[in-house]
């Protein structure tokens, strides 16, 4: 099971429209819940749960060198453009 930790600025609003969009995508390409996990926080909260999951999805601007697992840009989950392509890399990261 592959988990992925989503982040915003105070990680509640914006990091569960992430998720939920995430869960969408994810159902159409099915891949099934059992097959990942979903924590949620916020950016503060970082690199001190990535040593808990496979990938980052931010939706904010995040960057650091203190964090070994794929960090994606969800920005485009909250406005809709280039959605599909979030979506494919985090099932790329579930399937793997």
């Amino acid at each position: 099971m592959k988990k992925i930790f989503v982040a915003c600025g105070a990680g509640v609003v914006t990091s569960t429209i992430a998720i939920t969009k995430l869960k969408e995508g994810l159902e159409e390409r099915n891949i099934p819940e059992d097959n990942y996990k979903i924590g949620q926080g916020s950016v503060g909260e970082i690199e001190s749960n990535a040593g808990d999951y496979d990938a980052v999805l931010v939706t904010s601007q995040y960057e650091s060198d203190n964090v070994n697992i794929p960090i994606i840009n969800g920005i485009s989950l909250l406005t809709g453009v280039g959605a599909d392509s979030v979506i494919d890399q985090i099932a790329s990261i579930i399937q793997s």
